[in-house]
């Protein structure tokens, strides 16, 4: 029992030891100390005061002067939603004026789209990978049409492995079963027989009442047989 408390008393004595040493520190390094932690409450202020007075409002403004580009887009004037029709600005100028909002954002995912559908790949593989969507669904769609521009470019081994990543990056019950196919096909394209399998043997496995899973048996066993 003895033994116990003298290794109680110790203890004590080191715990005591240790908040001496912090309270001289502390005593020797006030200035420097008052000076890091007002820095890092004025860095916290200065985050917040940007969100709620800097980029609350331009997102604002930008959704407001966005409108008309998504109207036009919706119609299918794509030069006007491109370029604007000089009273509005199109998604070529509001994602350059408002690229920090998520509006400015998603003005670069449209503009990638509509260089994709005007036969302008190698711009909209540009404007499409510097897109930033993160755990959006936009954000696969962007990245199968990446993969829809190689595939235009003759490229389908780049197709394909956008593909795969436009599938993984937000799984789910709609778009992952139709980009594994999109990667099936172009895999396929490409002589890679094996991982075009692989791809539509996840489907079946992992995705077995999609519509893209109908026909998935059909096409494993024509691959095989090309093995």
């Amino acid at each position: 029992m003895a033994k116990k408390t003298d290794n109680t008393e110790e203890r004590i004595i080191a715990v005591e030891e240790a908040l001496s040493k912090t309270e001289v520190f502390i005593e020797k390094n006030q200035k420097l100390l008052s000076i890091i932690i007002g820095g890092i409450a004025l860095l916290v202020l200065a985050y917040f005061g940007f969100q709620r007075f800097y980029l609350m409002p331009r997102e604002k403004q930008a959704q407001e002067q966005m409108f008309m580009a998504e109207r036009y887009f919706e119609m299918d004037s794509l030069n006007l939603a491109l370029n604007g029709d000089g009273m509005y600005p199109g998604f070529l100028e509001i994602m350059d004026d408002y690229s920090m909002t998520k509006s400015g954002r998603l003005a670069r995912y449209y503009t990638g789209i509509i260089m994709l559908n005007q036969g302008k790949y190698e711009e909209a593989i540009s404007n499409l990978k510097k897109f930033k969507g993160k755990g959006t669904m936009v954000e696969p769609m962007a990245k199968g049409a990446i993969g829809d521009a190689f595939m235009e470019l003759g490229k389908p081994s780049e197709a394909a492995d956008q593909y795969i990543k436009a599938a993984d990056v937000v799984k789910n019950e709609f778009t992952t079963p139709l980009f594994l196919q999109k990667a099936a096909w172009a895999y396929e394209d490409a002589g890679k027989t094996d991982k075009a399998i692989k791809a539509f043997d996840r489907i079946r496995v992992e995705y077995p009442r999609s519509a893209e899973a109908r026909d998935v048996e059909k096409y494993i066993t024509r691959l095989k047989g090309q093995n």
